[in-house]
């Protein structure tokens, strides 16, 4: 690692800088006995010393090597004068009434003390012994400590247009509409870089660690294979250990899959000089799950979770738009107060749905629940803005119906059962998030009916929640540890 041109005393480290010179070479290496004396030493020696370590100062020790005072040359010049000679003890010069700093002590502390009143202060141990040497032009920079990258992205709830992001759908049928939104409920990643190739990764959440002695050994197949995925796109040049966990279960609706991609890509890019942009990372989300796993499913969930917040999404054969919807902050809460996750109990492949999706398009059925979700999108938007809540839920209904005919893998009777449950104990309307076919419904309910249906949910056996919206997307940043 290199280190600015400054002393080196053995154990002790001083980046020195004099005035405003600038020096470049090597290191001076100084033995910790041109720092130290003992009080026994004669003042000949003190003179030596001072003159080769160029600090102007010495620390005098006793017989168990602990500090207990200070010597410079005008200590002994001024004692000097009183008769003693250079064959004395340096014991007749030592200056006990000194300043010092603990060692492990906050840098501040000692920036205070050369500030107010010294020049030079010992750090000592606790037993008093020398363990640094700082001064207004020799201060010990830290060494640096180990970074890790981290990362956290949010899942989105979708409140209308799902299936028309769909790739072969709005190719064919000019464009599709999604709306959607953030909430606080997160995939994370940490990654550490290693100074060799190996890697090994561990998801907290299928309790599952891979290793292997390279980024060739890894392979795309089997267990965490998305993770897999991800990281042969990214192709590192250097080893790591990446550890992922999630808030919310597989198969759960939320679009975890390109949450945790992000996620991934995010902790990554932390290490690049040249970062990609939020584009970008979705793009590669996408290709990671869709196109290298070929996975199907859509398009919102990558630009959701990294973008964040409320957005309208505009998907056509040559470019997809990301629209942000600016919702006054009570508008958000009121829709906070009106909002229940309610999860089914079981997850859902939500490939399978999709390729049953795609065969079922051109259905005229198919194609009339498609248009009519991309008019429902547009009207919820309209009525998102101005804050006509109800109206929303009203409209979200509409939407679930009409999304159930774009495939009878969609629902079930389990799940219709569900449905009119919900209905039937206040709830305006609401949608199975994602694809279908299990994972979480999201009910919209007037405020005060809603701990009401939460309560009878509940009784049926469900587990429910409430949304927070997270207006962030993909957050990622540097951390280290100091011990």
């Amino acid at each position: 690692m290199h280190r600015p041109f400054g002393y080196r005393i053995t154990g002790l480290i001083c980046p020195f800088k004099a005035g405003e010179r600038a020096f470049s070479g090597p290191e001076i290496v100084l033995e910790r006995t041109l720092v130290t004396i003992a009080e026994t030493e004669t003042i000949e020696e003190a003179f030596r010393r001072l003159n080769a370590n160029m600090l102007g100062i010495l620390f005098a020790q006793d017989v168990g090597g602990r500090i207990v005072g200070t010597v410079t040359d005008g200590d002994i010049r001024r004692r000097m004068l009183t008769g003693i000679t250079i064959h004395d003890q340096v014991a007749t010069c030592i200056n006990r009434n000194f300043v010092s700093a603990r060692s492990g002590g906050p840098r501040e502390q000692i920036l205070k003390l050369l500030d107010q009143r010294v020049h030079v202060v010992p750090i000592l141990d606790g037993e008093g012994r020398l363990v640094d040497v700082f001064s207004r032009e020799l201060f010990n920079l830290s060494e640096e400590s180990e970074v890790f990258a981290r990362a956290r992205s949010p899942v989105r709830i979708s409140f209308s247009g799902g299936g028309t992001d769909l790739t072969h759908y709005f190719m064919a049928n000019d464009g599709g509409s999604v709306i959607n939104a953030t909430i606080k409920m997160y995939a994370h990643a940490t990654l550490r870089r290693r100074s060799d190739v190996r890697v090994r990764i561990y998801s907290h959440d299928f309790r599952r660690t891979i290793e292997a002695h390279d980024l060739s050994e890894l392979g795309t197949d089997g267990d965490l294979a998305l993770i897999k995925s991800v990281v042969r796109l990214i192709k590192p040049t250097y080893g790591f250990d990446l550890e992922v966990s999630a808030d919310f279960p597989v198969g759960s609706g939320l679009g975890g899959s390109a949450v945790v991609s992000s996620a991934i890509i995010g902790c990554f890019n932390e290490f690049r000089s040249d970062q990609w942009d939020r584009h970008e990372i979705a793009e590669m989300a996408f290709q990671a799950e869709r196109l290298m796993l070929n996975i199907p499913g859509g398009w919102q969930d990558q630009y959701a979770t990294v973008f964040g917040g409320f957005n309208h999404m505009e998907f056509s054969s040559d470019q997809n738009i990301i629209v942000p919807l600016r919702l006054d902050a009570n508008i958000i809460a009121e829709l906070e107060e009106s909002l229940v996750l309610c999860y089914t109990g079981s997850g859902h492949d939500s490939g399978a749905i999709h390729r049953d999706q795609k065969a079922q398009h051109e259905t005229i059925d198919a194609a009339a629940a498609a248009a009519k979700q991309k008019e429902v999108t547009r009207e919820i938007r309209r009525h998102l803005l101005r804050g006509r809540l109800l109206q929303c839920g009203r409209l979200i209904d509409e939407a679930w119906h009409a999304k159930r005919k774009l495939s009878s893998k969609i629902s079930s009777s389990e799940l219709d059962a569900i449905y009119d449950f919900a209905k039937s104990h206040g709830a305006v309307g609401g949608k199975l998030l994602g694809a279908g076919g299990g994972g979480y419904f999201m009910f919209f309910v007037r405020p005060f009916e809603r701990y009401p249906l939460i309560s009878a949910l509940e009784q049926r056996g469900h587990v429910c929640s409430r949304i927070m919206f997270e207006e962030n997307g993909l957050r990622t940043w540097k951390s280290r540890f100091i011990n």
